[in-house]
């Protein structure tokens, strides 16, 4: 019982822990601001009236700010998440398929879940939404 040590040696190691993270942290921090003040000090500063413009992917900037977008490519990139989200629920959920004791209960969830997205899929498909016209 005698070589145990006192509430304020375990408090120092404790500290001394962060202060390696805060360490590591402010180098971190220096490193970043060292980096771009030294892009800052050599690139060369040249305005002209081109490089001025505003610059929208390669194209200039003509006519009216209004564009319309169709909505049909953001509905397609919303089911393909909603059925990459699908997929990858499904590999833990074999997973835990196979296991024994979880056979009957975990095909009862699965089929429930995979309802709600068939679900899901068929409001959208009696939409029109997945017509490409």
């Amino acid at each position: 019982m005698a070589d145990v040590p006192g509430p304020t040696v375990l408090a120092s190691d404790y500290f001394q822990s962060y202060s390696v993270v805060g360490l590591l942290a402010l180098v971190g921090v220096l490193f970043v601001a060292v980096a771009f003040g030294a892009g800052r000090l050599l690139r060369p500063v040249v305005p002209t009236p081109e490089k001025l413009l505003t610059y929208e992917c390669g194209v200039d900037p003509v006519g009216e700010g209004w564009a319309h977008t169709q909505v049909r490519y953001y509905v397609y990139a919303f089911l393909y998440v909603i059925f990459a989200v699908d997929s990858i629920f499904l590999f833990p959920w074999a997973t835990v398929f196979a296991a024994p004791g979880y056979g009957a209960t975990t095909l009862v969830e699965m089929f429930i879940f995979l309802g709600f997205l068939a679900v899901g899929l068929l409001y959208a498909w009696k939409k029109g939404v997945l017509e490409w016209a």
